[in-house]
């Protein structure tokens, strides 16, 4: 792990109240409580065309952002708060949904592709290619077909499910401090051991 601080923390979803509890919404439901755990306040700004808070985490300054430009134009609004506060791509995490990942998987990545997510897609193109930035992916599971993907991440998990996710959740929020200070390996290590094992 190259141990890079973490400055910017962007949580992805869609915005309205209809997609509040949605699978696709684990990233920024994520950041919702990451946010809260902080005493913070996430309140619209215009100019990054989101939701955006500062909090301080292991007594350094973090910004918080949700993107309220729809997923597949996350992009815009990260490299707005990139460019304003001269943030690097490796000095940021994205949270988002993986349905790659069953629920109650979640885990702490470094760089890599878009994996078919648009959100990251997205953002991937917005910063000129790099990828190099932080991913925290949230399992919300697979529909089994492809042409089933779309309705599974727009509707809300079950009960059970959420719950699931919800713990999930907690379990990345305590290792955040780690990761801010750039101690990343240890919060992957501390993350994944409780979310099942590799």
């Amino acid at each position: 792990m190259s141990g890079n601080p973490l400055k910017l923390i962007v949580g992805l979803g869609n915005p309205g109240p209809q997609h509040d509890s949605n699978r696709h919404n684990a990233g920024v439901i994520f950041l919702h409580h990451l946010c809260k755990s902080y005493d913070g306040t996430l309140r619209g700004e215009s100019k990054f065309y989101g939701e955006y808070a500062a909090i301080n985490i292991a007594g350094r300054d973090v910004k918080l952002l949700f993107p309220a430009t729809y997923m597949n134009n996350s992009g815009r609004a990260v490299a707005a708060i990139c460019n304003f506060f001269k943030i690097e791509p490796e000095n940021m995490l994205v949270a988002y949904d993986e349905i790659d990942f069953e629920v109650g998987i979640t885990r702490l990545k470094e760089g890599g592709g878009h994996g078919g997510h648009n959100g990251i897609r997205d953002i991937i193109s917005a910063l000129g290619g790099k990828k190099d930035f932080y991913r925290l992916r949230i399992g919300v599971g697979h529909p089994g077909h492809k042409s089933m993907v779309s309705n599974h991440v727009l509707s809300d998990p079950s009960r059970s499910e959420a719950d699931v996710i919800f713990s999930n959740i907690e379990d990345a929020i305590l290792v955040i401090p780690k990761a801010v200070v750039g101690d990343w390996e240890e919060a992957m290590q501390q993350l994944h051991t409780e979310n099942g094992k590799d």
